[in-house]
């Protein structure tokens, strides 16, 4: 069974850092293009950062030049260094990765919470 597991979310004061990890396990035989995502209570699911199975990257205008997302495709897992956190960057932070099992599949994980105290 495939499965995205994240770590690392907590509470943290404004301007600090977190930093987000998420491991898949299971009969992987490739994964693509893999992201971050957020709700935060009462907003729709968005967007944080991408990056390719290449390393390439595209960030929410929200969180450039504060977030880095990068990826070791030999543990088959992606990581989001959070810093100078805003209240406003509190949310569950969900993992995505599409990848190949060998079939298509399109995987999110469970979601970690992450809350930034003013």
């Amino acid at each position: 069974q495939v499965q995205l597991v994240e770590s690392g979310g907590g509470l943290v004061q404004a301007g600090g850092s977190l930093r987000l990890s998420c491991a898949a396990s299971g009969s992987i035989f490739r994964i693509n293009t893999m992201g971050w995502y957020r709700q935060a209570p009462g907003k729709q699911r968005e967007s944080v950062a991408i990056i390719t199975r290449s390393g390439s990257t595209n960030y929410a205008d929200s969180v450039k030049g504060r977030f880095t997302i990068s990826r070791d495709n030999a543990k088959n897992t992606m990581y989001l260094q959070m810093n100078s956190l805003k209240p406003e960057d509190t949310a569950v932070y969900y993992c995505n990765a599409l990848m190949e099992v060998p079939v298509v599949l399109d995987a999110w994980g469970q979601g970690t919470q992450v809350t930034v105290s003013s």
